[in-house]
């Protein structure tokens, strides 16, 4: 047992996936530390009937699987990832096509990762910590229903204010919330593009796979889902993903006929066909980011350090790669400064990266330059025959950058 681990004292705000997932992984590798959840969600509400849909990596199905806290009947696996440029996109080479074909298959696993609703998954999280403050009382404990409205670092402690004022060695911060409520970080950006998110039903495709098109106004994603309890349809539900621009919006007048339409000429034929749609709700993109994870002694994780753009799905998978460093750091850490100075490093390369990358992939959607689109194609072309380079970025997709 480390200096660090020992009687520590951690708070962590948020009991969103990525704070109670924190908790858990605290409880059951600082077995001498005491962690202490805060949120303004009461005790006695239930969220396991959120419908927002959430992508996880094949990692982070498998930290959570380590945790007994992945829903397996409640998540539909991707066992395929199609990324596509629609036309017009210019003419490729011979035999080219403007796309990109992961499989589970080619890379040797079960699944590239899985979806699920934010209530299949936040509510096993949440009975799991309550079960272990139960067992636990003196060393574990929550706070419902008590939001946290300040943190006043003093240097030897940090001072939570939630009702009350308590001392604690380390505060991590894991409220995420929505680009358009956040308080603006560091590095920020507005991507001036609106995401419209809900549910579809297609005839045909593939089951189990993932679609992603790149339009001229935007990304474009179909997630797999389960089907809801009882469904005896051949339609299959999957979640969509809509980027658009926000001051030429081509979603929101439509109707729901014409927003099908208009959807199964964007997608490609390996997709299906949408043939009925859910209301859809919007949502505005941005980049909101910390330059650092780490400020004395509080730690931002997943949204409240890095809100992405959704176009590569990796937003909740960084919060639990964030606490599962933070952990390992605070682990083996011969001192809580230490421990701190580690996960700034060991986190640095993985969240820069995918920073970089959904940035520059946002703000490509709003170039008008001519030719841009065969670019695209080109570069997804070139990157399905550079077999090695795709399994590459599969893994990096996965599992993070390592």
């Amino acid at each position: 047992m480390t200096k660090t681990s020992n009687s520590l004292r951690v708070a962590v705000i948020g009991a969103g996936p990525a704070g109670l997932a924190l908790a858990l992984l605290a409880a059951q590798r600082l077995p001498q530390a005491q962690v202490c959840v805060f949120d303004a969600r009461r005790a006695d509400q239930d969220p396991s009937a959120d419908p927002r849909t959430l992508a996880l990596s094949l990692g982070s199905v498998q930290l959570l699987r380590r945790l007994q806290a992945w829903p397996e009947r409640a998540a539909q696996p991707i066992t395929a990832v199609h990324v596509s440029q629609a036309p017009p996109s210019g003419a490729l080479w011979p035999g080219a096509r403007p796309e990109v074909r992961l499989s589970a298959h080619d890379e040797g696993v079960e699944m590239l990762g899985a979806v699920l609703s934010y209530g299949a998954l936040v509510a096993p999280l949440q009975r799991l910590w309550n079960e272990r403050c139960e067992a636990e009382p003196t060393r574990l404990s929550s706070r419902w229903g008590t939001p946290v409205t300040g943190l006043k670092d003093i240097g030897s402690v940090i001072e939570v204010d939630a009702a009350i004022v308590e001392p604690f060695d380390l505060a991590v911060v894991a409220e995420g919330g929505v680009f358009a409520e956040q308080a603006r970080k560091a590095l920020t950006h507005d991507y001036g593009q609106t995401a419209w998110v809900g549910q579809v039903g297609l005839d045909g495709g593939t089951p189990g796979q993932a679609v992603e098109r790149f339009t001229g106004s935007g990304p474009l994603a179909l997630l797999p889902s389960t089907d809801a309890p009882g469904a005896t349809t051949t339609v299959r539900r999957a979640a969509l993903v809509w980027c658009v621009p926000s001051n030429d919006d081509p979603v929101e007048p439509l109707a729901d006929a014409q927003r099908i339409a208009l959807l199964n000429m964007l997608l490609p034929d390996v997709a299906g066909r949408v043939v009925d749609i859910a209301p859809l709700k919007r949502f505005a993109l941005g980049l909101n980011a910390e330059t650092t994870l780490v400020h004395g002694r509080t730690v931002r994780i997943g949204n409240a350090a890095q809100t992405l753009h959704p176009v590569a799905g990796q937003g909740l998978n960084l919060g639990l790669r964030d606490a599962f460093a933070l952990v390992t750091a605070l682990r083996d850490a011969p001192s809580l400064p230490t421990a701190l100075r580690r996960i700034e490093w060991a986190r640095a390369p993985d969240r820069w990266a995918m920073i970089a990358t959904t940035d520059f992939l946002a703000r490509s959607f709003t170039w008008r330059w001519p030719g841009s689109g065969l670019a695209r194609g080109s570069a997804l072309a070139l990157l399905n025959a550079a077999r090695p380079v795709k399994s590459m970025l599969a893994r990096q997709m996965m599992f993070g950058r390592r």
